[in-house]
Order: C-alpha cells, then sequence, then structure tokens
C-alpha cells in the first residue's frame, strides 16, 4: 500500500509571517516519520475570496472556484490528512484560513486533521479550538495530540532552529503517530463506503 497522502496547510497569508518557519520544522518531521507522503500547501500561494458562493455547501458541495484555487482544491481532495499549522489572531483563525475552509467542503469528509500552533502567549491553543469546532461540523476527525509554540519568537533561533528541539520533536512525533492510525482507519472506510 501506498503511503497516505499529508497536507501541511500553512495558514497564515500576512507579510512577515512567521508559518513556514514552523511548517519546515514540522515538515522535516512528518518526512522523517515515514508513514506520510507530504505535500506542504501554502495559502499564500492561493486565490482564496473572502465572499463565498451564493448557495449554502449542504446544496452545492463543489461550487464553481475561481481558477487561481484549483490547485488548491485538487490538492486538498488528494490528501488522506492534514496538519494545519496556524497562530491565532484575535482569538481564532485567520480569515484567509477560515475563508478556505468554508470555499471546500467534501475535501474535509472523513480525513484526520491535526494542529501545529504558534503565537504569544496561548501557542495558538485558541485557534486550534475554534479549529476543531469547525471542522467537527465538517465531518473531520480532529486528532487529540497537537504542537504548541508559545513565545514562538523566543524558542527558534535566526536561522529558524529550536533552541531546544527535544520537547516539541516528541511532541511532533506523537501527533504523527496519532494522526497515521486515524488517517489509516479513515481512509479504509472511506474505500468500503465508495465500494
Amino acid at each position: 500500500m501506498s503511503a497516505l497522502k499529508l497536507a501541511v496547510v500553512i495558514g497564515s497569508v500576512r507579510e512577515g509571517r512567521f508559518g513556514p518557519v514552523v511548517a519546515e520544522w514540522f515538515t522535516e518531521h512528518a518526512r522523517n516519520h515515514g508513514a506520510f507522503e507530504v505535500d506542504v500547501i501554502d495559502l499564500a500561494d492561493a486565490d482564496i475570496p473572502l465572499a463565498l458562493p451564493a448557495v449554502s455547501p449542504a446544496f452545492e458541495p463543489n461550487p464553481e472556484r475561481p481558477a487561481g484555487m484549483m490547485d488548491l482544491t485538487r490538492r486538498l481532495s488528494e490528501a488522506d490528512a492534514f496538519v494545519i499549522v496556524t497562530p491565532d489572531y484575535n482569538r481564532s483563525i485567520p480569515a484567509a484560513l477560515k475563508a478556505a475552509i468554508d470555499w471546500h467542503y467534501t475535501q474535509w469528509d472523513s480525513k484526520a486533521i491535526g494542529f501545529v500552533g504558534y503565537s504569544g502567549l496561548s501557542g495558538g491553543l485558541l485557534a486550534i479550538e475554534h479549529l476543531r469546532q469547525i471542522f467537527n461540523e465538517l465531518n473531520a476527525h480532529t486528532v487529540r495530540n497537537y504542537v504548541s509554540f508559545p513565545r514562538f519568537y523566543l524558542l527558534f533561533d535566526e536561522e529558524g532552529k529550536l533552541r531546544e528541539p527535544d520537547e516539541p520533536a516528541a511532541a511532533a512525533q506523537a501527533l504523527l503517530d496519532q494522526l497515521h492510525w486515524w488517517a489509516d482507519a479513515l481512509t479504509t472506510a472511506r474505500a468500503v463506503s465508495v465500494a
């Protein structure tokens, strides 16, 4: 059986964001884990309008999307599991991330989702908790384990390397192990339900 496809989604698109540094760190761990074929999706590379289609996804789950979103839609569809890398903005998630989620519906269905958060005091936990509610509504399974970087600017050096890597590495390993179990189970279940 081929490796499961894991999409690591960089949720912040603002100029000067730290998300790519965190995503690069996590992606290295995901590739070394060996259970996943890893695809890094940077939402800054997609055209994601904040204005959503007029028809609810309950009636039209795959609406016509802008041409600049087609690659994103394809890659989300192909993924077996996701890890969302996100800061929290005003105790929630970045607007571009919410728009990307809302433009897609079937792409998240019955798939496993994990989180890597970073921010000031909360380490992204406020965004992660909000994302759990959102993805529950989309019939996705969010795994319990996560990675959090409170005061990330103190934890990484000028080259983007963690000053004390052991504890975050253990958290990443636990997240990936749990994500793999759920992704494998859900991929099998989706195949049975389609057959």
